[in-house]
Formats: structure tokens, C-alpha cells, sequence
């Protein structure tokens, strides 16, 4: 048995509590023995412990619920080894894999090779996404019902939008029957087809292919009718235009079971920052326009996104380094999720209690998660971080095997001083 810890004068952020104050946690056995609002508690044992905050942010880990691996199948780009390293640095506690592995997570046995090789590693906590269809096809439905059983919390075709309404209405339907999310990426696919930046006047400028805004707001329309049709909980993979942000209200307004998610990088980028064809911007979805950021920051502040993810998708140099339009998409950014995220806090545009929860106790409730919260007898996930500690990114730095992150060079404020898993710290600079 470990000694019990002892976190105290701190800044106790808690969402699910809705606590934000001057606090003290105790851990003993894993879990959050006690909470405490004042800084110091009296009687603590002698074997105990102490670590002194000194006024910094303590929080539930974070849980993000859209990651990519290389592994199996593509272990040069990112392995479950280095992507949980990068995780419990960037304060992730608790990561949900995509499925677009190699072979798919599309069947048990793949699911169960994933989740004993994450026990190996013993960092954080890793759950599986499986599949919605057979090799993320879109054609024949995958097990989902095995697959829910070996412990995938939702189902998703990862990037690939699933065309066939047949199809799709059939997976909410089947999945409705286990409890277990469909989580779908909204791009009309005849309209995204061959697409490297989002349609406008830079990208005419620059000569880019490129997708309409209207693209994901037409699949999405789609996409919430047969959420109405069928009654299944549904996950908007990543919504990124303001168009979309008014169909999803509009759903919503129904009652319909849906929960929306955004990136952190449609947070903090917009299509200029492609610049001189930078490839690291490369994103799928592609960058927006600055209106339709701005229109999901406000979509954040008002609840109406209530996930935040990393989308970290890792791709080697030799992926990146090509002609814009023939680059991978993607970001790391298990690192840099939570230094990013406070950005808005430190320019006054989100609360800082729910920026935390749309990372924390938000996806935690939305997958049914222990995690996410800061209360008796939950799990002793936890992220000291100095929130004000300035952080310049530097890519060739990052833990994750692959280097492709648009926030390099980027000047960001909260360093991660310690992440805690269990009650176990995975990381401590």
C-alpha cells in the first residue's frame, strides 16, 4: 500500500461541484479519500505525504474522448506508449482511441488487444472507440453489441462520414439497444471531396481545394433527423461553422440526446494561419473562417459545445513535408490541450470552471466515467497546474513521436506540475 497523499493550499477547481476555491485533497488506496475547503486540513497522519501547492490549480484529470494512435498497425507515427507519455504531460488522465487502426476496431479481439497492451503500460486510464462499421467502410455494420461488451464506450467511423442513411439509421438503432453513442463526423462527402481548406477568399487566394461551410451543416441536418427517427444518443464529432451551431440548436431545442464536441485547434486557429502553406494547419475538418471560430468560442461559453478535444492525430515528418494540398490532416496535441484551453480564461472570454468541465466532468457524464470530478471515493485523477507559468511550445520537444503541432512556437500560459492517476503520479517534471 502507498502512502496517503496530501495535496493542500490550493485552488481547488471542481466542476461537477461547481466548486472553485481555496482547498485540500487527500488520497489513500487510488481513490479521493477526503476534500477540503480550506487550504490547510488539521490531523494529518504522520506517514502521510505532504505536497504544498502554493496557491496552484488543482483539477480532475482530463479526459479526452477523441485521440489517435499509430498502434497496431502504424507504430511509426505514434505508439500507445508515447501517446500515453504525452497524455499524463499534458494532464490527460483518461483518453478514448479512435478506431481507424490497423486492423480496425472493428471486432473484440482487436478491442481487447488494445486495452491489455494500455494495462501493460500502466500510465492512464485508455478505453476504445470500436467501430460503427466494418473496416470503417460505411457498408455493413459492425459488432457492436461484442464490442460494447469488451468495453468500447461509443462507436464511430472516426474521420469517414457514414453516406448510406440506411446504414446509419440502423447503427443508432442497434446501438440505442446497448446504451452506446454513435459519434459522427457532419461533411456532406460529394462536397468535402478532395478538400484542403475551408471555401473562401484565401483559399481562392491561395489556390487551395475547398470545402463549403454549408458541407457540415447539410450532413448534420441530416444526421439529427434519424437521431429523431431512432432516439439514439448521439456525439457531433467536431463541429466547426457557425451554420452547423444553428441546426444544432435548433435540435436541441427538440430534446433530442445529442452532445456536441469541438477541437481545441477550431478553437484556437482560423484559416489564415495556414500562412505560407504551413502544413502542420492541416486539419480534417480543414480551418475555418474567423466568424465561424468566434462563433464556437461563444458556443462553448454558452454550453451549447460541451466537449472539448485534443483530436490529437499524430502523422510523421514525411507525411507532413509534401505540397499542401497532398499533406496529411492532423494535430498532436494531447501536450498542448490544456495550456490552450486556458488561453481563454487568461483573455476573459470563458469562466475557467467551464472551460475545466467541458474537458473533465462533461465528457466523464456524457461516456458514464468515474473520472472527471474531485469528490469522496472517486478516482484520485488529478492535475496540479501553475496557471499563470508562461509555456512556449516548442514541437521538436513534445513528448509524441510525431511533431505535428500547429501551436509550435505559439506563447501559452499553465504548465502541468504534476499528474496523478489513481493516486499514482505518472508525471512530475
Amino acid at each position: 500500500m502507498s502512502r496517503p497523499l496530501a495535496i493542500t493550499n490550493a485552488r481547488v477547481v471542481d466542476p461537477a461541484s461547481g466548486y472553485d476555491g481555496p482547498g485540500a485533497v487527500i488520497v489513500a488506496e487510488g481513490v479521493v479519500a477526503d476534500v477540503l475547503r480550506q487550504p490547510t486540513p488539521a490531523g494529518l497522519t504522520t506517514d502521510a505525504e505532504v505536497v504544498d501547492a502554493g496557491g496552484a490549480l488543482l483539477i480532475p484529470g482530463l479526459v479526452d474522448i477523441r485521440v489517435k494512435t499509430g498502434e497496431p498497425g502504424f507504430e511509426p507515427k505514434e505508439t500507445l506508449k508515447s501517446a500515453a507519455q504525452a497524455a499524463a504531460a499534458g494532464g490527460v488522465t483518461t483518453v478514448v482511441l479512435q478506431p481507424d487502426t490497423h486492423p480496425v476496431m472493428d471486432e473484440p479481439a482487436v478491442v481487447d488487444f488494445v486495452l491489455r497492451r494500455a494495462r501493460d503500460i500502466e500510465l492512464i486510464n485508455v478505453y476504445p472507440a470500436g467501430a460503427a462499421t466494418k473496416g470503417c467502410q460505411g457498408e455493413r455494420m459492425a459488432e457492436i453489441g461484442l464490442m460494447h461488451d469488451a468495453g468500447c464506450l461509443y462507436v464511430s467511423d472516426a474521420d469517414r462520414p457514414i453516406v448510406d442513411s440506411k446504414v446509419l439509421r440502423r447503427v443508432l438503432s442497434y446501438a440505442k439497444a446497448f446504451g452506446t453513442p454513435v459519434a459522427h463526423r457532419p461533411a456532406d462527402p460529394w462536397l468535402s471531396a478532395g478538400a484542403a481548406a475551408s471555401e473562401g477568399e484565401f483559399a481562392a487566394r491561395m489556390g487551395l481545394p475547398s470545402v463549403p461551410a454549408v458541407a457540415e451543416r447539410i450532413m448534420l441536418e441530416r444526421d439529427l433527423a434519424l437521431v429523431e427517427l431512432t432516439g439514439a444518443p448521439f456525439i457531433v464529432d467536431q463541429i466547426t461553422t457557425a451554420g452547423a451551431l444553428e441546426t444544432l440548436k435548433r435540435g436541441l431545442d427538440r430534446g433530442l440526446p445529442v452532445t456536441a464536441t469541438t477541437s481545441i485547434n477550431h478553437l484556437s486557429f482560423n484559416e489564415i494561419d495556414i500562412g505560407d502553406y504551413r502544413t502542420f494547419c492541416k486539419l480534417d475538418p480543414p480551418l475555418r473562417s474567423e466568424d465561424d471560430r468566434q462563433a464556437v468560442i461563444d458556443a462553448v461559453a454558452s454550453g451549447l459545445i460541451q466537449v472539448i478535444v485534443s483530436a490529437h492525430a499524430p502523422a510523421p515528418a514525411e507525411d507532413k513535408r509534401l505540397p499542401y494540398d497532398e499533406a496529411a490532416p492532423g494535430a498532436v496535441g494531447l501536450q498542448t490541450l490544456l495550456p490552450a484551453l486556458l488561453a481563454f480564461h487568461h483573455e476573459g472570454r470563458i469562466p475557467l470552471i467551464d472551460l475545466i468541465r467541458a474537458v473533465t466532468a462533461a465528457p466523464a457524464k456524457l461516456l458514464g466515467l468515474p473520472c472527471g470530478r474531485i469528490a469522496k471515493g472517486a478516482p484520485a485523477d488529478l492535475v496540479l497546474c501553475d496557471l499563470d507559468a508562461p509555456v512556449v511550445v516548442d514541437a521538436d520537444r513534445l513528448i509524441s513521436k510525431s511533431k505535428n503541432s500547429p501551436f509550435d512556437g505559439r506563447r501559452l500560459q499553465g504548465k502541468v506540475l504534476r499528474t496523478l492517476v489513481d493516486g499514482r503520479t505518472v508525471y512530475a517534471p
